[in-house]
């Protein structure tokens, strides 16, 4: 079947993304918006202000509360969160009394909007419709869930953890749901290779006897990353993938607001250097 627009699909990073929220607010300006959107772990909270089409609010939350102890920190293991991320606080209070989010922008949204999280049962990634989310944000929870720093997070009494462990980036999706061009925001620049590295490891170790088969994909995970980054390459040489990477690597816990802002601008700048490329690829076939 064919498709008018390409998918929109968002790689995750923790706060490697706000250089994916510099990319989609150059989009909000231009009133450019893309009725299926993708979202994996921290990618899905990008997509929430595309969605809502809040301009700046995913850079200014990041911005604001990054070196909050209420958002991140230490302390927030040992309330009832029992997670590095205050996550009453980032994905409750901030979205619902302080940094107001536009639900009814987000739910009206005329196409699909997708969420993959990770079955710890069974180690595989399911997507959930965005637009069911209830407003304490567990599906937004679930998918940014990495492992020890946040808690397993149950949805329908199963429990979920980063929906980028079983899948990290979702083109694989895109493509079941009969896609054949996309628009990617990755947030690793160009040649990253992942590896499995030695706290991989100890994570896996930890949960190999009460979530096996989420241990054995959390095994493959940098091979099926470095495997799904060969397949996008070859479908942007064939012209079916139009692809945003940051120009240098990004740190995934940044703290310093400085360093989060030029992120922030060089997706943004990037967004608007190619926005007329951006504009024949939707248009090309």
């Amino acid at each position: 079947m064919e498709r008018q627009h390409p998918s929109l699909i968002l790689e995750g990073g923790t706060f490697r993304t706000v250089y994916t929220a510099g990319v989609l607010d150059y989009f909000l300006e231009r009133d450019f918006h893309m009725p299926y959107v993708l979202g994996i772990s921290a990618g899905a909270i990008s997509a929430c202000s595309y969605v809502s089409k809040q301009k700046e609010r995913t850079f200014r939350v990041i911005a604001n509360y990054r070196n909050d102890k209420r958002y991140i920190g230490v302390g927030n293991f040992l309330k009832k969160d029992r997670s590095y991320f205050g996550l009453d606080f980032s994905y409750n209070i901030i979205p619902n009394q302080i940094d107001y989010f536009d639900w009814a922008t987000f739910t009206q949204h005329e196409g699909e909007v997708l969420f993959g999280v990770t079955n710890a049962y069974t180690g595989n990634v399911e997507y959930m419709n965005a637009k069911d989310m209830d407003e304490q944000n567990m599906m937004l929870r679930a998918t940014c869930a990495i492992p020890i720093l946040f808690p397993e997070i149950k949805l329908n009494g199963i429990p979920y953890y980063d929906g980028g462990l079983s899948e990290p980036i979702p083109i694989k999706r895109a493509i079941a749901d009969q896609y054949d061009r996309h628009v990617l925001v990755l947030t690793q620049p160009e040649g990253y290779e992942k590896k499995l590295d030695r706290s991989s490891k100890w994570v896996i170790k930890l949960f190999e006897k009460k979530y096996p088969k989420l241990a054995e994909q959390m095994k493959h995970r940098a091979e099926r990353y470095n495997e799904t980054i060969a397949e996008i390459n070859r479908l942007e040489q064939a012209g079916d993938a139009f692809v945003f990477r940051p120009q240098y690597a990004l740190n995934s816990f940044e703290k310093d607001r400085f360093i989060l802002k030029r992120s922030y601008d060089m997706g943004y700048d990037l967004a608007k250097a190619r926005f007329d490329d951006l504009q024949y690829f939707m248009h090309s076939k």
